[in-house]
């Protein structure tokens, strides 16, 4: 893949990220601030680093394989490589303005 190959498939990966939600707020989990990396490499494996809301999320598992899911089934896409991380601890700070007026924070 050369680097506007990778930079289309990233693309496409926030557009699917857009169309997960979280399931405790009506907000993407992209817009909430949850993904932290996305990264496609030469063998077209995306690495995608991300974080939940709380540790303890009772979804967090059903979350993880859908946005796993998700990815692997991107156009550009062999595999989802997915590290699920709690540092940095989200925070409403990491949120998009399109998810703060969402949320009627703005």
């Amino acid at each position: 893949m050369n680097s506007q190959e990778i930079q289309d498939t990233e693309a496409r990966i926030i557009t699917v990220l857009k169309s997960v939600f979280d399931p405790e707020i009506p907000v993407n989990i992209y817009d909430l601030g949850l993904i932290y990396e996305i990264r496609v490499d030469e063998e077209q494996v995306a690495h995608i680093t991300m974080t939940l809301t709380a540790p303890n999320c009772p979804m967090a598992e059903d979350l993880v394989e859908e946005v796993r899911y998700k990815v692997a089934g991107t156009r550009g896409v062999k595999e989802c490589d997915l590290k699920l991380t709690f540092n940095p601890p989200w925070d409403r700070n990491l949120l998009s303005d399109e998810a703060k007026l969402e949320l009627g924070l703005m």
